[in-house]
């Protein structure tokens, strides 16, 4: 007998490509440095001040806390109309437990979450098990929700909160070290500037280990002096927030929150089986299914995280102002949506990062804080942002009729 033996195939690895940039998961990044360069001047440096990057932060932690949870449900194809309703009604309900029942704040807030939750599982079983399409739930839901809010406020505020919620919204973790100098600058706290350097370091560990694993599965990859003119760039522009805000009253207790949030939905959404699954739903329904996915299962829980995040969002907001009023959170889902389309997502589903969601609304906010300081009315900002988006869209679809057309020739 004649054992025939096959040659063996040999392992070809991509070489790294040389001065290359993806526009499409690059050029949002880029946009933005450019946008905040661009109001930089126009405002004479005012934006970068320490001051007004916490304003930044305090102001609009709450979208971006949304932008979270909403990127998730765009990436599974889906889209979610009743979130600002639903910030309302959750800081309205939380207003409630802490102000009129005198409920302990650390116990409201967990009650308030579990609210939120069973809202999302309200949302979500309509869309995931009865089939309606999610547009029509979340749009019932943003009157329902709303109609709630007024009837809890008896359409009045209801406030004040205690010191400790209105901390998480609007104050800042206390110095554990001795201010250090910075020459010019000032002086800054040097726990900040430890905890920045520490995520400085931390993004580049896992920037250099990811690097390796494509490499190690043939995949392309950025130049080595493309990585690291990328890394470089992204640990400036994080070592300068965190010395602007070292330099103020340290940082904000809202951007520990949101940082914690964006490292745990990252992790969620890129290393873990339910992430893999959102992005196989929103990809290609049939295939996800055939392929085993537990499709209703995971639009039912996304809808439920989003109910979860826009309950901390509404404790946030209501702490912000030391009040729930009924007409809170009016288009906060509109700005949450427009974020996460900023920041990349697919209008078809199937695409999109936590991160690239973050940077969409801190664009809006920039937009938002540069013309305010410059003296712009609101319709004129509407107008900006309204063109931003259209073009990120439209960039978007461009990118994609540029990739079939390559792929195809």
């Amino acid at each position: 007998m004649t054992t025939v033996v096959e040659p063996a195939v040999e392992q070809t690895v991509t070489p790294p490509t040389r001065f290359s940039v993806n526009l499409r998961q690059s050029g949002i990044y880029i946009a933005f440095a450019a946008i905040v360069v661009f109001f930089a001047i126009l405002t004479d440096g005012s934006l970068l001040e320490p001051q007004n990057i916490s304003n930044i932060v305090i102001q609009n932690s709450y979208i971006l806390i949304l932008a979270i949870g909403m990127i998730l449900i765009i990436i599974a194809g889906h889209i979610d109309l009743s979130a600002g309703s639903v910030v309302a009604a959750t800081g309205a309900f939380a207003a409630v437990l802490m102000v009129k029942s005198h409920m302990p704040w650390p116990l409201a807030i967990v009650v308030t979450l579990l609210a939120g939750a069973a809202i999302g599982a309200w949302q979500g079983f309509w869309v995931a098990y009865f089939g309606i399409p999610a547009f029509i739930v979340t749009l019932a839901g943003m009157l329902i929700f709303r109609a709630l809010t007024m009837t809890t406020l008896g359409n009045q505020g209801i406030g004040p909160f205690a010191e400790d919620v209105r901390t998480l919204s609007n104050g800042f973790i206390p110095g554990f070290l001795d201010n250090v100098g910075l020459g010019p600058l000032g002086g800054a706290d040097l726990f900040t500037l430890l905890v920045g350097i520490a995520a400085v370091a931390g993004i580049a560990a896992v920037q250099w280990r990811a690097r390796r694993g494509r490499i190690g599965y043939g995949q392309q990859v950025d130049s080595m002096l493309v990585f690291v003119a990328k890394l470089a760039g992204a640990s400036l522009v994080l070592m300068f927030v965190i010395v602007q805000l070292a330099r103020f009253k340290n940082l904000p207790w809202v951007l520990v929150l949101l940082a914690v949030l964006v490292l745990a939905y990252t992790l969620i959404s890129q290393r873990t089986v339910f992430g893999r699954h959102i992005y196989a739903v929103g990809g290609n329904l049939q295939a996800a299914s055939l392929s085993g996915v537990k499709v209703k299962q995971v639009t039912f829980w996304i809808f439920v995280n989003m109910g979860i995040l826009s309950a901390i969002a509404g404790i946030i907001f209501a702490g912000r102002l030391n009040l729930a009023g009924p007409t809170a959170g009016q288009n906060f889902e509109l700005d949450a949506i427009a974020a996460s389309f900023i920041g990349g997502a697919a209008v078809q589903g199937g695409v999109g990062k936590v991160v690239g969601a973050i940077t969409g609304g801190l664009i809006m906010a920039v937009i938002n804080n540069g013309m305010s300081l410059n003296g712009e009315p609101p319709e004129r900002v509407m107008l900006v942002k309204g063109i931003v988006l259209l073009a990120a869209v439209a960039f978007d679809v461009w990118a994609k009729r540029r990739a079939g057309r390559s792929s195809r020739g």
